[in-house]
């Protein structure tokens, strides 16, 4: 099992996301793209990196818009996967347009 670290402490490296307000341990981000595509080419580069990874986020897609949630279910919170795939949604967000 990975270790859990504080959501707040993580964020210090992380200043586009957020402690998500939901019911359990995890952080957040919106994403915003010029249109569709651009939000769908993004989705398909961090779920290649995910996929591989073995470390998927939840997310959601309305035409140019994303949100995503990351949290390490098994640890039930925050780890360094966490932190490591944000930022490379980070990233993946910059080469694509993402604010």
């Amino acid at each position: 099992m990975t270790n859990r670290i504080d959501p707040a402490e993580a964020l210090k490296g992380l200043p586009l996301w957020r402690v998500d307000e939901g019911e359990r341990e995890a952080i957040a981000r919106s994403l915003t793209f010029a249109d569709f595509n651009a939000a769908f080419g993004f989705m398909t580069r961090v779920a290649l990196l995910a996929d591989k990874v073995d470390h998927h986020p939840e997310w959601s897609n309305v035409y140019n818009r994303v949100q995503v949630l990351l949290t390490t279910h098994d640890a039930g919170g925050v780890t360094h996967r966490d932190i490591d795939m944000a930022g490379f949604i980070d990233e993946a967000a910059a080469a694509l347009g993402g604010k």
